[in-house]
């Protein structure tokens, strides 16, 4: 398997790579700012949960078409596009804040401008990944991937706070920097396009759930990441365990916050240096066993530092699931769908991480925060378990390629 030395002698991933460490960094800022201005705005619960929502479903209804999409345009320049247009966002609320004329209704509409472009970065971004390196290098060049988008979760929030005690306009105005960064950088990527020649119908459209239906690596190792995030998720109630449970303040909310991401991040590391060879199929079951058993941890913890632990464990071992996932998901697809497969991959990570939280709340709500959280990490071992039945060809994948 090539080095990682290799990998970074390839200029147009480690360009994308760049772009999308920027462009990750940038939104996770923006969404920031946006919730502590329409909170300064509104003083409204509702409106912060709006905010969300009314990017969600635009993202979701537009996806599969977006698919399609990038599979019959050039991706880099896609990409480049759909940064360029959050950048505009961006600018439109420099403008806005310095006009003193944003309100509650300017943001709810740049937030439905936002999930709809989205729509098209997500499958645009993934497929790209896979036209970039050659398939031997395809683990270690998810791993990296992975690094970018950790590193700017990380770090996009901190640095959107930091910023927005000089104002929201300090903030839009960098995201309007980063992302015309970014699209530079993107733009910068050469790479050979090949459009699928498919007419667009309703067939053509769905390509990409057929595929995955079809694939039963592919359908057990999705399916497995969205039942693994619906049951297993405790971010929505961090507030609940930081304040009740754990006793601490803000600044312990955000140590929780950040946890999962910095335990994702270290494995990232670690994974660029020693990817898996084989027993690829247990080791992606295991991880997901091991992210449960993590929940589970943190769902009876009531001492701050095992908590962080617990967290940063889950991280880890989600991140070993989405590297191999990602992984296998690119090796598996043929590049004129690439794009309508990232598009079903991405529908059912939104769709986890939106009713996974929904769901943790609704246990909460009926028994408490505990039971919800533990609850949801045993659920997520005994999926791990059922999907070695369900899936016998996904569990007994021994090498990537």
């Amino acid at each position: 398997m090539p080095s990682l030395k290799a990998l970074l002698t390839q200029r147009n991933f480690v360009h994308f790579m760049g772009a999308r460490f920027l462009v990750v960094t940038a939104n996770q800022m923006l969404m920031v700012a946006l919730a502590w201005h329409m909170y300064d705005l509104t003083d409204s619960a509702w409106d912060l949960g709006l905010v969300g929502l009314l990017q969600f479903v635009p993202a979701l209804l537009l996806t599969l078409p977006a698919g399609h999409v990038a599979d019959r345009v050039h991706r880099a320049r896609l990409f480049a596009l759909c940064v360029l247009i959050q950048a505009s966002v961006s600018a439109w609320l420099v403008w806005a804040t310095l006009g003193e004329f944003v309100n509650r209704d300017l943001i709810l509409f740049l937030s439905v401008v936002l999930g709809a472009t989205r729509a098209f970065q997500m499958p645009a971004q993934q497929a790209l990944i896979a036209t970039l390196l050659p398939p031997t290098m395809m683990q270690r060049g998810a791993a990296l991937s992975s690094s970018a988008l950790q590193a700017g979760t990380i770090g996009g929030p901190a640095l959107g706070g930091v910023l927005y005690a000089h104002g929201a306009l300090t903030v839009y105005a960098a995201c309007v920097g980063m992302m015309l960064l970014s699209s530079l950088l993107t733009l910068a990527v050469q790479h050979v396009h090949r459009a699928t020649q498919e007419a667009v119908t309703w067939e053509s459209a769905m390509a990409g759930v057929t595929f995955v239906w079809r694939n039963k690596i592919l359908l057990g190792a999705t399916s497995l990441d969205l039942f693994a995030v619906l049951l297993g998720g405790a971010t929505a109630l961090l507030p609940i365990y930081a304040r009740d449970i754990l006793h601490t303040g803000p600044e312990g909310l955000g140590l929780l916050r950040a946890a999962p991401a910095a335990g994702a991040l270290l494995m990232s590391f670690v994974m660029l240096r020693w990817p898996l060879r084989r027993h690829v199929g247990y080791s992606l079951l295991g991880s997901v066993a091991v992210f449960g058993a993590a929940t589970v941890v943190f769902g009876f913890s009531q001492n701050f530092g095992l908590s962080l632990f617990a967290l940063a464990a889950t991280g880890a071992a989600d991140n070993i699931s989405v590297v191999t996932r990602m992984t296998l998901m690119q090796l598996q697809t043929p590049d004129d769908i690439r794009g309508r497969v990232a598009a079903v991959n991405s529908i059912f990570i939104g769709a986890s991480n939106q009713l996974g939280e929904f769901e943790s709340g609704a246990v909460a709500a009926l028994w408490g925060p505990v039971v919800s959280v533990v609850s949801g990490g045993v659920g997520t071992i005994l999926v791990a378990a059922s999907w070695i039945k369900l899936f016998p060809t996904l569990a007994r994948r021994d090498r990537m390629q």
